[in-house]
């Protein structure tokens, strides 16, 4: 059902993308009078198809979701008659050919901001930046951030959930610059304190590292390691612990709350583990093999057993939500932040100051929106956003095939007076479909070795 649900929330995701970058084309192509012969939402076979309006216009579901196209009436492509030649994409004006191929990537830009606006107005929740354990001589502990205060806000805006913060030092980090925090201290007195995170690269948000680099935790709550309650047949059961047995160590390794437990038994699968517990007062030593599962493409270890929830202390939540009219200058500041992030991510990749194991394909992509999916209706519109804004950024890249490659070539014609030679389109072409080929295999070989 997982996998299932990953794979719905990506035809959905891609099905709506697509469709408004297609969308984008096809309507300003329609305003400057161009006959539409296909709009199409995927590749390869229609699996449904129509005819509407008096172009008699093919709109079509295709069986491949991996992209869509708008064919126009172009006679590069086919006779035109004499009578349409004027409604033909190549008959147009330099700068209605512009207008329509720069639709494409507008709409998803414009869409990202339609899709934060909503996210806004629904309310995006997440835990409070509470500040936990600091780790001696960080960045953090120099800077004297101090366990138990909570981040108020991040270079004068209001975090009210740690998204904020990791956004903002996204920002910082590409910019090898710094954010200044206000934080309150737990007498409630608020102070600023400055986070210098020149020495983080991008590539340590991309393998997770934020926190282990700036040295401090989030603040989460003690849990201590007790059973509440066991599956009957799976391991936990098989080896005889018993709700109410509190976990002492596990292989020598004192277990000091419940995530130590939990991180211990998943990176166990199939592997006996010495258990010594105290069970009413008494020490009792057991061991036990955790069965082997998968979870997001890895193989981990589960043993069938909850937590006691007895007086757990929650984590402190905090949420951001605005109204209808200040949403909207909040989702343009996001979608603003979002392009900004994508162009400097892309320039750092260029020259070489961002690894391009960066880089995700359609597998990772499914994956986080099924992810995305699974956190509720905020976070899959935050999804939707984001790649929005991506599709739209690369596909401005002068880059032959995509609608930025087409845009550099009516650039040449303007410069040069007259359109690039046939002769010459076709080869940046070929030589553009060699290296989106590579970029998508490179993309793809980088999600097949994240799920191994």
């Amino acid at each position: 059902m997982a996998f299932l649900q990953t794979i719905a929330s990506f035809i959905v995701a891609l099905g709506i993308l697509v469709t408004i970058h297609e969308y984008g084309h096809y309507w300003v192509a329609r305003k400057v009078g161009v006959k539409i012969l296909r709009f199409s939402v995927g590749f390869g076979k229609p699996l449904w198809s129509m005819k509407k309006g008096d172009d008699e216009t093919e709109f079509v579901i295709a069986a491949v979701p991996l992209g869509g196209y708008v064919k126009m009436l172009d006679d590069r492509e086919g006779e035109v008659p004499a009578e349409l030649r004027h409604r033909s994409f190549n008959a147009q004006s330099l700068g209605a050919r512009v207008a329509i191929v720069l639709a494409g990537p507008v709409a998803n830009l414009l869409f990202a901001v339609f899709v934060y606006w909503a996210m806004y107005l629904v309310g995006v929740s997440g835990p409070r930046p509470v500040v936990g354990e600091i780790v001696e001589n960080s960045i953090a502990s120099r800077a004297g951030l101090k366990a138990g205060e909570e981040i108020k806000g991040v270079n004068g805006d209001v975090a009210p959930t740690w998204d904020n913060v990791f956004r903002s030092s996204i920002t910082a980090i590409l910019d090898s610059g710094s954010i200044e925090l206000q934080v309150d201290d737990k007498d409630g007195l608020q102070r600023d304190v400055v986070l210098n995170l020149e020495s983080i690269s991008i590539d340590d948000l991309s393998r997770g590292d934020f926190f282990e680099k700036v040295g401090f935790k989030p603040f989460r709550p003690i849990i201590e390691p007790r059973i509440g309650r066991v599956v009957a047949g799976e391991s936990a059961a098989l080896a005889g612990l018993l709700a109410g047995d509190l976990i002492v160590s596990a292989d020598g390794q004192l277990i000091g709350d419940w995530i130590e437990w939990v991180e211990f038994i998943r990176s166990m699968p199939g592997r006996r583990i010495d258990v010594s517990l105290m069970r009413n007062g008494q020490q009792i030593n057991l061991w036990l093999i955790p069965q082997t599962v998968s979870a997001d493409g890895e193989s981990i270890g589960r043993i069938g057993a909850e937590v006691d929830a007895t007086g757990i202390e929650s984590v402190p939540m905090g949420i951001e939500r605005y109204g209808l009219l200040e949403a909207m200058p909040r989702a343009v500041a996001r979608a603003g932040e979002a392009i900004s992030t994508t162009l400097k991510f892309i320039r750092k990749m260029i020259i070489g100051e961002a690894s391009v194991d960066n880089l995700s394909g359609p597998i990772s992509i499914a994956q986080f929106a099924g992810q995305s999916a699974k956190l509720g209706l905020s976070r899959f519109l935050d999804f939707l956003g984001l790649v929005s804004i991506s599709l739209g950024v690369l596909n401005l890249l002068p880059i032959p095939l995509l609608d930025g490659g087409h845009l550099m070539y009516y650039l040449l014609e303007f410069v040069l007076r007259r359109p690039v030679p046939e002769s010459v389109q076709v080869v940046g072409q070929q030589v553009g479909f060699m290296l989106l080929l590579g970029l998508m295999g490179l993309a793809v070989y980088n999600d097949i070795m994240r799920m191994m």
